[in-house]
């Protein structure tokens, strides 16, 4: 299933979006503008900011407040990636150099924190508490993935479950809070809300396990980054820990290796072990569990073509290649 396609269900509105976008990121400081733009049109599949329009459209109409927290949600992945190539001392995204390669560490860490703020400032002219409240939280729940997920780097020992934790935290959140505010503004019931919630949450989820398994399988040209850049972080994914527990112990030994000590000198024999004892198949079959789980959360909605768009994300997000 093409994101094209499903993104022409709400092309008028992304548009709408792209434009509350350009004129709220606008400062008199001229290296936020530079450095704000040069990720903002780095590409990127808008998934959050369509998942609030798709959200909203299986409740009713998508109106200019829809808009306004689409590029709120989107500014807050923003800036997150800004904060996070930082700390993972990344060189490529989406195919292109870094804006803190470009731009330096000092740079791109203050302007992560203008766009987070101007995030604040946008969802306060929302005027709703509760909307407040989800993006707050979110907020704050993301921040702690982060170091969650700093804590497990280099420990080759960590439990499935605290894995997915940072998963939930770090990546699916953001992807629940998006669609719980559609509901919220088209004043869905509290149990809508939560389906919507739901379907979020499974969705983040297995998009981002789906990441993990193209980090060992996908074409660098297509995702946008070097293959293998979790593992020369040291970051413990669920296919490693998968291979670790079904392969030979040799095979054991050299992802705990990879693992403890980081870097890419192991990645052949690594890439090798995770193919061979099928852990990205394993994911994969976890990361479709979780988007049926999602999509069966909103079945019980009256169809239309946004409830159709999302069910058909579900499928994009465990399918895709890039």
């Amino acid at each position: 299933m093409s994101l094209a396609f499903i993104k022409s269900c709400i092309a008028q509105d992304m548009q709408a979006v792209d434009a509350v976008i350009r004129k709220s990121l606008h400062s008199d400081v001229v290296l936020i503008n530079q450095v704000a733009e040069y990720i903002i049109n780095g590409g990127g599949k808008r998934l959050r900011p369509a998942l609030v329009l798709l959200s909203a459209g299986a409740f009713g109409e998508v109106n200019a407040r829809h808009h306004e927290l689409a590029a709120v949600v989107e500014f807050i992945h923003t800036a997150t990636l800004l904060h996070d190539d930082v700390v993972d001392e990344s060189a490529m995204r989406r195919g292109r150099a870094t804006a803190n390669t470009l731009f330096g560490n000092a740079a791109s860490v203050l302007v992560g924190d203008f766009i987070y703020s101007r995030a604040f400032q946008m969802m306060v002219g929302v005027e709703s508490m509760r909307v407040m409240e989800v993006l707050a939280e979110a907020t704050n729940i993301i921040a702690e993935g982060e170091v969650l997920q700093l804590l497990n780097v280099h420990d080759a020992d960590i439990t499935d479950e605290a894995y997915l934790k940072v998963i939930h935290y770090k990546t699916a959140k953001l992807f629940e809070a998006a669609t719980r505010l559609g509901a919220i503004i088209c004043a869905a019931s509290e149990q809508d809300e939560q389906a919507m919630a739901e379907y979020g949450m499974r969705l983040g989820t297995a998009f981002q396990l789906i990441d993990d398994v193209l980090d060992f399988s996908g074409d660098s040209q297509e995702i946008g980054k070097n293959l293998g850049d979790d593992l020369a972080e040291g970051k413990p994914t669920l296919p490693l820990l998968i291979a670790m527990r079904l392969g030979t112990t040799a095979q054991a030994q050299t992802i705990r290796k990879a693992i403890e000590e980081g870097g890419l000198d192991e990645l052949p024999a690594v890439m090798q072990a995770v193919h061979e004892t099928g852990a990205l198949d394993q994911v994969r079959a976890i990361a479709r569990q979780e988007a049926k789980a999602g999509c069966d959360a909103i079945q019980h909605l009256p169809d239309s073509p946004s409830r159709q768009a999302l069910l058909k994300l579900a499928e994009f997000a465990v399918d895709r290649t890039f």
